[in-house]
């Protein structure tokens, strides 16, 4: 009996949603003043070539005695074995995850939410609109539709930052302006440095030099601060892409990840289980989706 009982605590343990699987951290380096990038393996080889997750999603991670907190994943499933994600310094938490050194370990559950619907994407063109921290989640989206070109149509990526400082990955996505099989767009609201060889402008402006989009058969991925999505919305919507077909990431105050909390709950959905990828009727009928102290124009 005492044998029966360990077995069983044991269960409940491993079946615990809460439970954080340990990660390590093999690299970690800084992408700008306030935002580094880190890239994780599990401690468990097996367990890290058994996560599987979509583009879009999102882990909670936690330190001992610091709390957690949800970041969104950047790396692509297409690439196993390793996480990777962009955390920004905004309080205890994250500040301690900055403290964190290579091969130090940090704890890791999930993969939560619904990711983007890439069986529904496949055969599609795919324009991705990114501002500033917007960038990581689509990074995954991004990396992946690459990875598995001949499933896709045409791709353009358009990211926009306040300066040639803050973009994220900006070297990484200079480089791959120089594939054939994509459109990469760049730009900056100011150039700070005098050497910044790309566009400097709004990412609404980037539109003009997509060409010709046909609308109906275009996926849009969008993320970025809230002020950018009504004027990126008015854009899509006047190119006539179809509201389903056009996807938002939104992260709102997400606790548990499992939807047991209620904190990110806004009517009947929940960010960490509805979304945190949304479609742009959804975000019309419930324009909470978007934050606090953001104007309802800014989608309407």
């Amino acid at each position: 009996m005492r044998k029966l009982c360990v077995v069983l605590e044991d269960r409940e343990v491993q079946d615990n949603p809460y439970k954080p699987e340990m990660w390590r951290i093999v690299r970690r380096y800084p992408l700008t003043n306030d935002v580094n990038f880190f890239q994780a393996r599990s401690v468990d080889v097996d367990q890290a070539l058994r996560m599987n997750y979509l583009p879009g999603q999102f882990v909670m991670a936690s330190v001992l005695g610091e709390g957690e907190a949800p970041f969104s994943i950047s790396s692509t499933p297409s690439r196993p074995g390793l996480l990777e994600f962009c955390i920004q310094r905004v309080g205890t938490l994250t500040e301690t995850l900055f403290s964190l050194k290579e091969n130090q370990t940090v704890g890791l559950r999930g993969p939560y939410g619904n990711g983007f619907p890439i069986d529904k994407m496949e055969g599609k063109d795919i324009l991705i609109v990114a501002g500033g921290l917007g960038a990581a989640p689509l990074r995954s989206l991004l990396l992946y539709v690459l990875d598995n070109r001949d499933r896709f149509g045409d791709i353009a990526y358009l990211h926009g930052a306040r300066t040639p400082g803050e973009m994220l990955f900006r070297e990484e996505f200079l480089q791959l302006k120089e594939r054939d099989d994509l459109n990469c767009l760049l730009t900056v609201d100011k150039d700070d440095t005098g050497q910044w060889p790309e566009r400097v402008g709004m990412v609404t402006d980037l539109f003009k030099e997509l060409g010709g989009i046909d609308a109906k058969n275009t996926y849009a991925a969008v993320c970025g601060p809230p002020v950018m999505y009504k004027f990126v919305m008015q854009r899509l919507v006047k190119l006539d892409i179809p509201k389903h077909q056009i996807l938002m990431t939104l992260e709102r105050r997400m606790k548990c990840g499992v939807g047991k909390c209620g904190h990110c709950a806004i009517e009947y959905l929940y960010t960490c289980i509805d979304g945190p990828v949304f479609t742009y009727w959804d975000v019309l009928h419930m324009k909470e989706l978007i934050g606090k102290g953001v104007s309802s124009d800014v989608i309407a």
